[in-house]
């Protein structure tokens, strides 16, 4: 089973398509594999595999269910605390049903194996997971990917923009519904125009599947041809445009945030605060105080932690900074304008 089919064919479904790698697992007959054949180095678990949960694993007395491999270069796919504890009780065979593919969808499968079930990958390893996968299925929509990592649409969307290079070549991402869709509506038009001048006596379907748009604009684009007109109206190259500022201006937002007030002028408002009866004797009130001594500290410390943070989670560190950092936001927004904002999505 090969995933060039899917980032080729628009008519595939994402979802669909894991489904019948999981199937063909589940049709594959257990053998027992020598422990010493695996390789277990490909995990999404960045950290490794938890030693108190393996632990526990290797005192049952239950057996353990076959643990999944990829065949072709005998990567453990999951199953990698099983494996452990079957190391950890000495046995030298496990066993295993295998997986034939290659070995992005082997990765794929693994991360759609590991996070929810067992025990589910850390707020990190999603993240980490959702980069590589965006690396070799860029045409995959948002919603897909985060269906597979478990993270929120939105997350990915934002993963996607600071990603150099993911998707920059894709004309499509192919969605949950198995439709695939022009990443820039005024790109596949401006391609579906082109084609149809290079090629007049195309039909709506081939200019179509090209160009990565529906057979109705297709033929909009065509008609627009031939009565002299631009194959984008105006209406659509102005908010794209528009969009594409707005994306340009959210993104800079984000990455170059800064404090409106320097962090030696919050002492005394807190200090204040840490005064008032009505936070100091209500559980929603200390709730609030703790959260500003954490975020104090923070400040306190801030040196040490740029310095300190490990280089291997620095990113997922900054990620759920920023993250955190826009539900405050959101949170500052309702208290001081009274506007309620959609809750945000955080794993």
């Amino acid at each position: 089973m090969s995933s060039a089919g899917l980032a080729g064919d628009p008519a595939s479904k994402v979802l669909t398509y894991i489904a019948r790698c999981q199937q063909s697992v589940v049709e594959s007959p257990v053998v027992t594999v020598p422990i010493k054949t695996l390789v277990a180095d490909d995990s999404p678990r960045t950290a490794g595999e938890d030693d108190g949960h393996v632990r526990v694993l290797a005192e049952s007395e239950r057996a353990y269910p076959p643990i999944t491999v990829h065949r072709a270069t005998m990567r453990v796919i999951d199953g990698g605390h099983r494996l452990r504890a079957a190391q950890l009780r000495g046995q030298s065979d496990i066993a295993v049903r295998f997986f034939d593919g290659e070995r992005e969808d082997a990765f794929v499968l693994s991360v759609a194996a590991n996070a929810n079930n067992g025990l589910p990958l850390s707020s990190a390893d999603r993240l980490a997971a959702a980069g590589r996968i965006l690396g070799f299925h860029s045409e995959w929509s948002d919603r897909a990917i985060a269906s597979v990592t478990g993270l929120s649409a939105r997350k990915v969307a934002e993963m996607r923009r600071r990603q150099a290079g993911a998707g920059a070549d894709s004309r499509v991402r192919v969605g949950m519904d198995g439709r695939a869709r022009p990443v820039n509506r005024l790109q596949g038009r401006e391609l579906a125009g082109e084609l149809i001048k290079a090629n007049p006596d195309a039909s709506l379907r081939q200019i179509a599947k090209a160009a990565g748009v529906s057979p109705g604009t297709a033929a909009d684009v065509r008609k627009r041809l031939r009565e002299g007109c631009d194959p984008v109206p105006a209406r659509l190259r102005e908010e794209t445009m528009r969009r594409d500022r707005q994306d340009r201006t959210a993104t800079g937002d984000t990455v170059s945030r800064r404090r409106t007030r320097p962090s030696t002028d919050l002492v005394p408002i807190f200090d204040a605060l840490c005064k008032d009866p009505s936070l100091r004797f209500s559980e929603i009130g200390r709730l609030v105080l703790r959260l500003f001594d954490s975020c104090a500290a923070a400040t306190r410390q801030r040196d040490r932690i740029v310095d300190n943070v490990p280089a291997h989670c620095r990113e997922q560190v900054a990620e759920l900074l920023l993250s955190y950092a826009e539900i405050w936001q959101d949170i500052a927004v309702e208290l001081n304008e009274g506007q309620r904002v959609a809750p945000r999505r955080v794993i």
